[in-house]
């Protein structure tokens, strides 16, 4: 039984470092996790510690699971950029933006564009032509376009 643990502990070992190594290269698989469990089974196994067979090596196998997920959960937690929640832009929201006008924008057609920020919207104008390169302010959004007025 000694040598099938050896055997097996050196397979979770190797196992766990190349899942560890494809969590290098692929950050954000999460599989962070089951890699760490696996290296630490594996040492245990390594360390003659019968976590297949014994009812107390499978308790110590279990809890040093468990700490050592806690630990990688942790740990991945601190190492990862915080990352604020994804924002949703909906049309009402633009209401208020300055922009620019990128291709001329009228009162008739939805030919014209703005662009607010680093995107480009579909739009027309308050009232007049107003020409590429103004300045212009979103009055209000209707459908998939925004109505804008040149900013004097």
């Amino acid at each position: 039984m000694l040598a099938e643990g050896i055997a097996l502990g050196w397979i979770l070992i190797v196992l766990g470092a190349v899942l560890l190594l494809v969590e290098v290269y692929q950050p954000g698989f999460f599989i962070a996790v089951p890699a760490t469990v696996m290296v630490i089974l594996g040492v245990l196994l390594l360390l003659g510690v019968d976590i297949l067979t014994s009812p107390w090596g499978l308790v110590v196998g279990v809890l040093a699971a468990i700490v050592a997920a806690s630990v990688t959960v942790w740990l991945y937690g601190r190492l990862t950029p915080g990352q604020e929640p994804p924002t949703t832009l909906s049309r009402d929201s633009l209401v208020g933006l300055e922009g620019t006008v990128v291709v001329p924008v009228d009162p008739e057609t939805l030919v014209g564009k703005v662009r607010l920020g680093s995107m480009e919207w579909s739009a027309r104008s308050e009232s007049g032509e107003i020409p590429v390169g103004r300045k212009v302010i979103v009055v209000r959004s209707e459908g998939v376009h925004v109505v804008v007025k040149e900013v004097v």
